[in-house]
């Protein structure tokens, strides 16, 4: 299999002041008693929840080469899971974007969980999902896998480790930032908790992509890899529907638009 070593993401510019002060003001002194493992965990977890600002440009901006035409996608779904799909959307109200007065992420828990109680949190859980060939030696950390990232389709060798760990990060499908504007507010802490950890809305990807999608919906970002656009937004419907948070119009024209051009073949 041929590996592709990507070098680190770079966040934008607001990242790069959140993730600064972080480690300079509230993370100093803990860090300077970090074990190396232990500082890859805290960097880990700060990484990942770098997903309150919203995408660089919209899905449909001119000069977009993957956007011209969000129909002309590949069929990746089933008859079954498209019915699905489209049913599932129906049935999500359609309202506008709430306030994000209050928007935090230790509303939504602080940091990873093991949700399923085998021991492991889900960072790594996602990690051995969704990378091939995963090194998990003592059953939990996973060291190294290659990804198949489905946002570009590039294959992303995974080496865990401070400045190679966040070539490959775990993003929510439905960031917490839009769910908090569609809905989040009104969970309790424990369903928000869920929400942050469900296995259907986090996927291993590649993180420059991750930071570019930022918080945004399908009407502002999608995947480069247009082949697993119809998932991708089927996956969104799906976690909005299980978690009782609705779709702003624009949204839903959008995750519509693209469902239309994943119809299966009579």
């Amino acid at each position: 299999m041929t590996r592709l070593r990507r070098t680190p993401a770079t966040p934008n510019r607001p990242a790069r002041r959140t993730l600064g002060v972080l480690l300079g003001v509230g993370l100093a002194l803990s860090l300077s008693a970090c074990s190396a493992d232990e500082l890859v965990d805290v960097l880990d977890a700060i990484v990942v929840e770098l997903d309150g600002e919203p995408a660089i440009r919209p899905a449909d901006a001119p000069g977009d080469p993957d956007a011209s035409d969000a129909t002309s996608v590949e069929r990746g779904l089933t008859a079954a899971e498209w019915e699905a799909a489209l049913s599932d959307l129906a049935s999500l109200p359609v309202k506008g974007r709430a306030a994000m007065t209050g928007y935090e992420r230790d509303a939504f828990g602080h940091g990873w969980i093991d949700v399923d109680r085998n021991g492991c949190d889900t960072r790594n859980d996602v990690l051995a999902r969704d990378l091939d060939d995963p090194d998990r030696p003592q059953g939990c950390r996973v060291l190294s896998g290659i990804l198949d990232d489905p946002y570009t389709g590039a294959l992303i060798e995974f080496v865990r480790g401070e400045g190679t760990s966040q070539l490959v990060q775990i993003d929510h499908v439905v960031p917490l930032a839009n769910a908090w504007v569609t809905g989040a507010q009104q969970l309790t802490e424990e369903e928000r908790v869920a929400f942050a950890n469900d296995p259907l809305n986090l996927l291993a990807v590649d993180g420059s992509a991750n930071q570019q999608k930022g918080a945004g919906d399908a009407a502002t970002w999608l995947p480069a890899n247009r082949s697993f656009r119809c998932e991708y937004v089927a996956r969104q419907v799906a976690v909005k529907a299980a978690h009782d948070l609705w779709v702003t119009p624009p949204e839903r024209d959008a995750i519509e638009r693209v469902l239309d051009g994943c119809r299966p073949a009579a």
